[in-house]
């Protein structure tokens, strides 16, 4: 089965798992991959955030614990990312703070190299804890999730001639440059923090628990990163109105479970601003995004509202309905 792009076509959806889909694509054709892979976690307790990910290591290392499983199966798919990247090509990788460091070396056993650590920090979030006897429990409040930039090393000698060579190998800093709203004038280096807001934050006024509000009462005027709202139901849902509402519930043990049915039920969604803007810093102008753990397809979404083209790959058929009719509908609609 070919997977690539049909004439006429900015982005395509493909529903089948990434080990057996990655081999198929031809070397060099991918310009960035920004993803969300599973974090090993066993979030909601979904075989493709545990048992999968253990049997696919069983399978071909034998018995390993649960972290060297997950380190790994993230070799195995960074190692196609390297062959399908063009040299210089970005990869980014979202993660949990307790498994990142498994999926850094397995992206560096891939042979990528590691390039940076961005932070995206957020105020609202869920303890994935019991609450136990005597005011105790397991688990802090997630408060910021690490992305890991990683890069396919250079084939051009210097940065410089492989960007002319292949158009990849730098970041597109002026692009993704934050521009703060009371200084319009003033430019600022993209910074590998990226704040969200609450989503019950209005102008000016942070809600309580706001992780923005809470830096600059801190220390005022620290707040001077790019700011990105969570992601609100409107956002979470548009395009997908036609499709049954399930219940969203992250943890079966978790504090403040969400009980509202949700048309687009994805446990990890991600604002759709924020994969604009690293879709922005990492891709070539008209360049091939690929999303190998596409889920709910934010990283489309972010792609055609960029301008740039994409390929996203989906284990779960249920997941891959929502992300087209969520890419679909906002490549009609464009920027709101």
């Amino acid at each position: 089965m070919s997977l690539e792009l049909e004439a006429g076509r900015r982005w395509r959806v493909v529903t089948g798992d990434t080990l057996e889909l990655l081999p198929t694509l031809p070397d060099g054709s991918v310009d960035a991959v920004v993803c969300d892979p599973p974090y090993a976690i066993g979030i909601e307790n979904r075989h493709w955030d545990g048992a999968a990910i253990r049997d696919h290591a069983c399978q071909h290392h034998g018995q390993v614990s649960p972290g060297r499983a997950f380190e790994l199966w993230t070799t195995a798919w960074a190692g196609e990312l390297h062959r399908i990247l063009k040299p210089g090509g970005h990869v980014v990788a979202f993660g949990a703070t307790r498994t990142v460091h498994r999926l850094t070396c397995g992206l560096e056993e891939g042979g990528l190299e590691i390039r940076d650590m961005l932070m995206w920090m957020f105020g609202p979030g869920i303890p994935k804890s019991r609450r136990l006897p005597h005011g105790q429990a397991t688990t802090l409040k997630p408060f910021y999730e690490p992305i890991v930039l990683a890069r396919r090393p250079l084939d051009a000698g210097s940065t410089t001639a492989n960007v002319e060579r292949h158009g990849t190998g730098a970041l597109n800093v002026e692009a993704a440059s934050i521009r703060h709203a009371d200084e319009p004038e003033v430019v600022r280096w993209p910074p590998h923090v990226v704040a969200s807001h609450s989503t019950r934050c209005r102008p000016r006024r942070c809600a309580a628990g706001c992780g923005v509000g809470e830096v600059e009462r801190q220390r005022p005027g620290a707040s001077r990163f790019m700011y990105i709202t969570k992601v609100r139901r409107r956002e979470r849902d548009a395009g997908c109105e036609h499709l049954p509402a399930r219940q969203l519930r992250h943890f079966p043990t978790t504090i403040n479970a969400t009980q509202r049915p949700r048309h687009n039920p994805h446990p990890t969604v991600k604002p759709i601003d924020l994969m604009r803007w690293l879709i922005g810093l990492t891709t070539p102008a008209d360049g091939l995004v690929l999303d190998p753990f596409c889920g709910s397809g934010t990283t489309g979404v972010g792609a055609v509202l960029e301008g740039r083209r994409f390929l996203g790959l989906e284990r779960e058929p249920d997941y891959g309905q929502i992300a087209r009719a969520r890419i679909a509908h906002w490549e009609q609609v464009g920027d709101e």
